[in-house]
């Protein structure tokens, strides 16, 4: 296995779509400082139902400006609740600005990392620094939907996770700032069509032929 100094990985996907497990296995493979996006707009959805601010934009800065990722987290970001909250919030432009000047700050400070989120490859790293490789993960509505049903514990029905996950990532896919695309050199990995050891041996096909 390649020893590498620096290697900034890209992971793009739809919701429940396995990318957060797998940005999870490659990098504790290469020892990958690891950011999920995902969690620090769920992070800031949480703060905002629970603090009802009268203004957004000027509550997250400060919130973002005195906590760690590490401290973001271990917490529990997944209720329905919140899942329901971020799909609006993450249209807000202003939020995006506050939630992409953390993560790069982040991004950074580490040469060895994997990002994963929706607007990594096609935004976050699309530039100083950008990625040495992308990865967009796809997975089937029924597969995804089961899957999330199982790690929110069945505390909802599986029609309402169902339908939570094709609006999300509708509004995901349709939104105006920074919306889901793969970029054109992501590499597709299907997570309904291969295992969690499939999937990890896919990513580190191609990150050992980088030079």
């Amino acid at each position: 296995m390649k020893n590498f100094k620096k290697l900034i990985i890209a992971c793009d996907g739809e919701s429940a779509s396995g990318k957060s497990t797998a940005a999870k296995l490659i990098s504790r493979k290469y020892k990958l400082a690891l950011i999920n996006s995902g969690l620090l707009y769920r992070y800031a959805s949480k703060e905002i139902i629970k603090n009802d601010p009268k203004n957004n934009v000027i509550f997250l800065k400060k919130k973002f400006k005195n906590i760690s990722y590490k401290s973001i987290a271990k917490q529990n970001l997944h209720s329905e609740q919140i899942s329901n909250h971020v799909a609006i919030l993450a249209k807000d432009k202003n939020v995006r600005k506050i939630i992409n000047v953390f993560q790069k700050k982040l991004i950074k400070t580490n040469k060895k990392i994997c990002v994963e989120g929706r607007d990594i490859a096609s935004k976050i790293l699309a530039k100083n620094p950008k990625y040495d490789l992308a990865f967009y993960f796809k997975c089937n509505i029924k597969v995804a939907s089961y899957r999330r049903w199982l790690d929110i514990k069945k505390k909802v029905s599986l029609k309402d996770v169902k339908r939570s996950l094709s609006k999300r990532t509708t509004m995901d896919k349709k939104r105006k700032n920074s919306p889901l695309v793969k970029v054109k050199d992501a590499i597709l990995i299907r997570t309904d069509k291969l295992n969690k050891k499939q999937v990890l041996l896919k990513m580190t096909k191609y990150i050992q032929r980088l030079n």
